[in-house]
């Protein structure tokens, strides 16, 4: 790797060199990089691009490390990775992509993602997407989730910088016992457009769904956050969006419950606002400027 695609995989896998354990590193559309485990098989697919990565039932406290990387304008990269997580297992993901892009044209990257949770399954699944250069960088993340009876998932996704458009759709479906848990951060500047759109449904007796949100729209950037929440049986969901809106920003909020079951407990909440200028004014009068002010209001708000 160059000095570029070195720096790509640090922001979004925070890697400095090659991580301990299972590894797809994906470069330019290529293979760049790949170890397995005892535990871990990760194998490419023949019917189109992208990975199946099996986990063997009961793996505890094992990783797979699964970044993108783009560093050519014009290319246009797609994949297809599925993730299979075997009974009682416990294990993390990290995944990820950064663009770098010094031409004047397009650079895209879009990840569709499946997951399968066994029975009992845990999975932490951390997501970051980073962009930098001079052309536009496009990213459109598609999250799909089917969890068996008890699985956990908690998802971490993180866009923070130089993702110039993006469709960020995550959907799935519970058993009796699951769980689900988003936690989305998102910062858009510029002329930078974000679209999150979350689809669930709770089909199991005592499963749960919890979504938080938290974005800051900055300069005349755009932000949609749309969620939808079916509660099809005696199951418990919440979906919340917080915004920071700053300058000539959009963000427009679109929150929707449907219960289908008398047993369904279902709440959403919206907030979007400006920063209050007393919170400005507190941390001015410890003698920062109005622009440090804000941006440690807007870092403490998306920790």
């Amino acid at each position: 790797m160059d000095a570029i695609e070195k720096n790509l995989l640090k922001e979004i896998a925070e890697l400095d060199s090659l991580p301990v354990g299972a590894y797809n590193i994906r470069s330019n559309g290529q293979l760049a990089g790949r170890n397995t485990t005892a535990n871990i098989d990760i194998v490419t697919k023949t019917d189109k691009p992208g990975i199946d990565i099996y986990i063997r039932p009961f793996t505890k406290n094992e990783s797979v490390h699964i970044p993108v990387i783009l560093s050519q304008t014009g290319l246009k990269d797609l994949v297809y990775n599925d993730f299979h997580i075997g009974e009682g297992a416990d294990v993390t993901i990290i995944a990820g992509c950064g663009i770098h892009n010094c031409g004047g044209g397009n650079a895209e990257h879009d990840g569709i993602h499946t997951f399968w949770l066994a029975k009992n399954a845990k999975l932490r699944y951390v997501e970051k997407h980073y962009g930098d250069g001079r052309g536009k960088q496009i990213m459109n993340p598609t999250t799909i989730v089917h969890l068996a009876e008890g699985a956990q998932m908690e998802m971490e996704t993180t866009q923070i910088a130089g993702v110039d458009d993006t469709i960020r759709k995550t959907g799935g479906d519970l058993a009796a016992g699951a769980s689900l848990v988003v936690k989305e951060k998102i910062m858009t500047t510029g002329d930078q457009h974000a679209v999150t759109d979350f689809n669930v449904d709770l089909n199991g007796e005592g499963c749960s769904a919890n979504i938080v949100s938290r974005s800051v729209a900055k300069d005349v950037s755009k932000q949609e956050f749309i969620s939808h929440i079916n509660g099809n049986c005696a199951c418990a969901g919440h979906s919340e969006c917080d915004a920071i809106i700053m300058d000539n920003a959009s963000v427009i909020a679109s929150p929707a419950l449907t219960a289908n079951s008398v047993d369904a407990s279902l709440i959403h909440e919206a907030a979007i606002g400006k920063i209050a200028g007393e919170q400005l004014i507190k941390l001015m009068t410890l003698g920062l400027t109005e622009k440090e002010a804000e941006d440690q209001i807007v870092n403490g708000f998306l920790k």
